[in-house]
């Protein structure tokens, strides 16, 4: 709704002014929506950009289209307000079950996220990708795109070779209970202790790399296996975060399929390939200083050759390819980006995001210091259900672990999501279970008010028609919902829907502080209790999109 209302307006102010660009934006305290056009125009028409908006309010007042809503010059700035007739038509669409879905596209997406090293469990720092990642995947299926989620699975890396030779050559039983991840990050870490003390365990993981390229059978069995294992225990952890992937897709298949050797091949004859010991691309005029190595001295490839192999066969399947990669990633994704679009290959979208760090200082799965996901979700619970406890003591003990299942659910995913990617944010405890503004209970909460208001509102004629201020400002902020689901989409920025849906849980709280639902009568209460059920079902698709269970009842 609000989508079709700003392209008509765009489409009027471009044709009014002949201005290549309407410059048409939110309208902020001020109204709905907002043109600086006047300025752009300003050296073109040589005159005052005051002027030139009034003449624009002028002519847009007599078109057809933009009845109904108020038009006006503000200083320089040319204000849209939208009238009665948008707020009912849009609070129509807000109570149908699936508001914010967009229409069907043909455009086929692939989005690659987490892909962490199968070499221990996944830990603080892995799970912002986790949750960026499926995040912008709900986003874009709730946008109408066909989507593919994948998992890009490193079974060919010295990680992994370290893992194999550790299980090799040390004592590497499993405990009773112990988590296959956890198992595995025990034996890679014990391993690279070893490796510390002897540099010619270095050529044994060497050999391995190399007989794992070759495909000797035995070495390429002990690589699966211990990847598969860890995969297993990633999986528990995932679900634990309501994060799924479509897709597992292995480093390995690349190498078996012949699509690693005929990528090598294509770039052997590109101007900037050059061989010595190594097979190396100078991108030097491009603004990258190193060696960008796609093949070692010893004839195996590295990771960046099966990377290009993977992207390659993503951009020949799909239309879109998006990756979400930490930002120690910057410049391999960069160097990637370059190299495809010399190739003539589909070219990458990256969503780079800053890490989590503990109080302590970064995380490593080779030093054994990091705060596991998993460690994390179950503090998490377990200080979620003393939360519930101590508000609701009268539930009976199994509600309050569903309760705090859920509750335990939103203090993570939406503490990560709600900042931007390229920030950094350091994880603490007290803010990640902040029940209160800021915080993913904090929306279930509100949710769950609206709710417990028509549930004891009972049955009542359903009414579109919004009098007050607050009503006024509430039904406009649930009609943002739509354009916020488009601009994530187009800006690949997930926190954008974190802040919608945040905003929206205070514009409910303050319109139920000013004006009484329940204890009105008449039509009053019914356009109330109206607005009341939009928001419940706005507050829900939200929820559900950032990946949050949007539960009735805390």
């Amino acid at each position: 709704m609000l989508h079709d209302v700003f392209i008509t307006i765009e489409t009027a102010i471009k044709e009014t002014s002949g201005a290549a660009d309407a410059l048409l934006t939110n309208g902020g305290e001020h109204a709905d929506l907002a043109s600086t056009v006047a300025f752009a125009l300003a050296k073109q028409k040589k005159q005052a950009p005051v002027k030139i908006a009034q003449d624009l309010v002028d002519e847009l007042k007599k078109r057809p289209e933009l009845s109904g809503m108020t038009i006006e010059a503000t200083g320089p700035y040319i204000n849209f307000i939208l009238g009665n007739a948008y707020v009912s038509e849009m609070l129509k669409a807000a109570v149908q079950p699936g508001y914010g879905n967009l229409e069907k596209k043909t455009t086929r997406v692939v989005l690659e996220h987490t892909s962490a090293n199968p070499n221990g469990p996944l830990h603080v720092g892995h799970i912002r990708n986790s949750i960026i990642g499926d995040t912008l995947a709900r986003v874009f299926r709730k946008a109408g795109y066909p989507l593919e989620v994948q998992y890009y699975v490193n079974d060919m890396g010295r990680q992994i070779a370290i893992v194999v030779w550790g299980f090799d050559n040390l004592d590497s039983a499993q405990y009773p209970g112990e988590k296959e991840d956890a198992h595995i990050a025990r034996v890679y870490i014990a391993a690279n202790r070893e490796i510390e003390k002897d540099e010619g365990i270095t050529q044994q993981v060497n050999t391995l790399m190399q007989l794992v390229e070759n495909g000797d059978p035995a070495t390429v069995r002990k690589f699966r296996k211990e990847v598969a294992r860890c995969l297993d225990g990633f999986r528990v952890t995932m679900k634990d975060l309501n994060v799924a992937h479509d897709r597992f897709v292995w480093e390995s298949d690349f190498i078996r399929n012949g699509n690693t050797e005929r990528i090598i091949n294509k770039l052997k004859r590109m101007p900037q390939a050059h061989e010595d010991e190594t097979l190396y691309l100078d991108l030097s005029e491009f603004g990258f200083e190193n060696k960008y190595v796609i093949r070692r001295s010893d004839g195996t490839s590295v990771y960046a050759a099966r990377d290009l192999a993977f992207h390659a066969w993503k951009g020949a399947n799909f239309d879109r390819v998006i990756d979400v990669l930490g930002a120690d990633h910057k410049l391999i994704g960069a160097q990637l980006q370059c190299t495809m679009k010399i190739l003539g290959e589909k070219v990458p979208e990256i969503v780079h995001f800053e890490f989590v760090s503990l109080p302590e200082g970064s995380m490593s799965t080779r030093a054994g210091k990091f705060v596991s996901a998993d460690d994390l979700i179950a503090e998490i619970r377990k200080r979620a259900f003393d939360e519930v406890t101590t508000r609701r003591p009268e539930l009976d003990e199994a509600t309050r672990r569903s309760i705090a299942q859920s509750v335990g659910l939103a203090a993570i995913r939406y503490d990560i999501v709600k900042v931007s990617p390229e920030k950094s944010t350091v994880f603490d405890w007290k803010e990640a279970l902040d029940f209160e503004r800021q915080s993913g209970p904090y929306i279930q909460y509100a949710h769950a008010r609206a709710c417990s208001i028509l549930e004891k509102a009972g049955e009542f004629a359903e009414c579109y028609d919004m009098e007050t201020e607050q009503e006024i400002i509430l039904a406009k902020q649930i009609a943002k919902f739509p354009m916020t689901i488009e601009k994530v989409v187009a800006e690949l920025r997930p926190h954008i829907l974190a802040t919608y849906a945040r905003e929206l849980a205070d514009t409910f709280n303050t319109f139920y502080h000013f004006e009484p639902v329940l204890k009105s009568e008449g039509k009053v209460r019914d356009r109330r209790l109206t607005l009341v059920k939009a928001v419940q079902n706005t507050l829900k698709e939200s929820l559900e999109t950032l990946g949050i269970d949007a539960i009735r009842s805390m």
